[in-house]
């Protein structure tokens, strides 16, 4: 705590990212990373935008990675915001959408799901409630369905990797499209992991929908930080005036032409996606098989529960043996990790790590 700090950093709970080691080499499943390298043409765009017009500033409008986007979900440019990583794009939803006022209705959100939602609220000091989710750690949309400074649903929602069908989701758009200025938010990080999930076609028929999306998971490219939106003009032309109040020239050139290089090779992706898909089923059949408790999952990642270990011990266990997964101490999670899911091979070592565990754990073994 500093005395240089104002009232609004000192109250703040920054969000904890998922280790990245430095020092040991690891089974890398933390932080939701698509185990497969990107498309060979996104390396090539790169590289071919690596040159002398470094030195001038990208194009903050994205003209042309708008218009890939645009092209990939249907949609018009216009209805496109893209920005650095769809973290950035959420805080600038929340600053452009929300009310930060003790007497503004509070928005809601699940109470487990992405840790980065409160601490936005708090940044821009924006009044939430979180919304319990059911026993199953399943959504319950008709809670969702009252009077509301906004609405945020991930869906599939991490860490739990549940997902709503569109027809619910669409019923809680409609029923807040009923009061002008209620904005619903779909983060759609892992749809493409899902089965008919997005929702971005959808936004011409409904001006208060808006949905986020990111390549770092499905395209491959967490280390180049791209996200953006999609909605109606006026909800973009929001996101754009926050924007260009802090930052206009927020995704470099590099960016740009590695993200449109990607959207341009959908083949490819469907490929790699498809393998993290029928992965994460043999994983969760294997896991089922062997007693563990495993959430439904839409996403590329599963939530599981061992049926002899505590999750911090569980978690300490498995980074003993070299292999990073995600551990949450919170309540009604704290016995649950978030494994990522990776490649075979990967996850061959995983499910034989959680073997030897329960055997450990069941005093089988003495090793």
């Amino acid at each position: 705590m500093s005395v240089y700090w104002n009232h609004r950093v000192k109250t703040l709970s920054p969000y904890v990212p998922g280790e990245q080691p430095r020092d040991q080499v690891f089974i890398k499943l933390n932080t939701n990373e698509n185990p497969y390298p990107p498309s060979p043409k996104v390396i090539e765009a790169i590289q071919k935008a690596t040159g002398d017009t470094l030195r001038l500033y990208p194009d903050p409008a994205c003209t042309e990675l708008r218009r890939e986007i645009a092209r990939r979900y249907g949609v018009g440019p216009e209805q496109v915001f893209a920005g650095n990583g769809s973290d950035e794009v959420l805080a600038f939803a929340f600053a452009a959408f929300f009310e930060s006022s003790r007497e503004a209705l509070p928005i809601l959100f699940p109470d487990i799901t992405y840790s980065f939602y409160p601490v936005y609220a708090r940044l821009w000091d924006i009044p939430f409630a979180p919304v319990p989710l059911a026993l199953d750690f399943s959504i319950r949309i008709d809670a969702y369905k009252k009077p509301a400074g906004g609405v945020v649903i991930p869906n599939p929602n991490a860490p739990t990797g549940r997902a709503l069908p569109r027809t619910d989701l669409l019923s809680l758009v409609r029923w807040h499209g009923q009061v002008p200025g209620t904005v619903v938010l779909v983060d759609e990080a892992y749809a493409a992991f899902g089965e008919d999930l997005e929702m971005a076609a959808l936004v011409s028929e409904y001006s208060n929908l808006l949905t986020v999306h990111t390549l770092s998971k499905a395209a491959s490219l967490a280390g180049l930080r791209v996200g953006f939106a999609i909605g109606s003009e006026e909800l973009i032309d929001g996101l754009c005036r926050v924007r260009d109040s802090f930052n206009s020239y927020t995704v470099d050139r590099l960016a740009q032409a590695g993200a449109e290089a990607a959207l341009r090779d959908a083949p490819y992706y469907d490929g790699v996606n498809k393998k993290v898909i029928a992965t994460r089923n043999r994983v969760s059949a294997a896991l089922r098989d062997r007693g563990y408790e495993v959430i439904p999952s839409q996403g590329n990642f599963i939530f599981i529960r061992s049926p002899t270990r505590k999750g911090a011990q569980f978690f300490t266990d498995l980074r003993e043996r070299g292999i990073l997964v995600r551990h949450f101490d919170k309540p009604r999670i704290a016995d649950y990790l978030r494994v990522s899911i990776g490649t075979d091979a990967q996850m061959d070592r995983f499910l034989a790590a959680c073997e030897t565990e329960e055997s450990v754990g069941l005093g089988l073994t003495n090793s």
